[in-house]
């Protein structure tokens, strides 16, 4: 009997300490995605910083582009707002869109493209797209790792009851999967 009690025992004690290192090795994981989301949100912000700058410059050179100006100064806004990473997600899509916009419209302005102010803030933009880019995909790793430790079996039956979820990724728009039309 006591043999039994013993296996019993030791039976759940090796059920607890599973339990315990994967909750400790989940909440690790979890605080490296956090600290992945962070990084993006901070080169989000600092991109977001730059924004009114490159719609002013822009909007000398193109004022009948009002609209277009209006549009993503609120997107910008929204995204700064944005609390789940789902909305964030969303939104970074939309920006990004409004972004190039202008972009493409002042290729219509020789002597916008001259300015130096402009070509400063589209050197600055192009290397915050480029960490953004950097951070979404250590996110996505990150993410990933995540999301593989919560789904594989045992590991699938006890973190409901922990109460971990799968974070999502960072994806491309559906704009930003179509294909580049290039017309001479």
């Amino acid at each position: 009997m006591e043999t039994i009690a013993f296996i019993i025992l030791g039976a759940i004690g090796v059920i607890a300490f599973y339990v315990v290192s994967l909750n400790n090795s989940l909440v690790k994981s979890k605080l490296t995605v956090n600290e992945a989301t962070a990084d993006i949100e901070t080169f989000l912000k600092q991109r977001f910083d730059m924004i009114p700058n490159l719609v002013e410059t822009v909007k000398g050179y193109a004022k009948h582009e009002k609209g277009l100006f209006e549009s993503v100064t609120e997107l910008r806004s929204k995204a700064m707002g944005a609390g789940s990473i789902d909305e964030k997600i969303k939104l970074d899509g939309e920006l990004q869109k409004g972004i190039s916009k202008i972009f493409a419209i002042a290729e219509a302005y020789p002597e916008l493209k001259a300015n130096e102010n402009f070509l400063n803030l589209q050197a600055n933009l192009k290397d915050m797209e480029e960490e953004i880019q950097k951070s979404r995909r250590f996110y996505n790793g990150t993410v990933r790792d995540f999301n593989t430790k919560i789904s594989v079996f045992p590991n699938s039956l006890i973190v409901k009851f922990l109460g971990f979820k799968e974070f999502p990724f960072f994806e491309a728009t559906e704009e930003e999967k179509k294909n580049v039309e290039v017309k001479f």
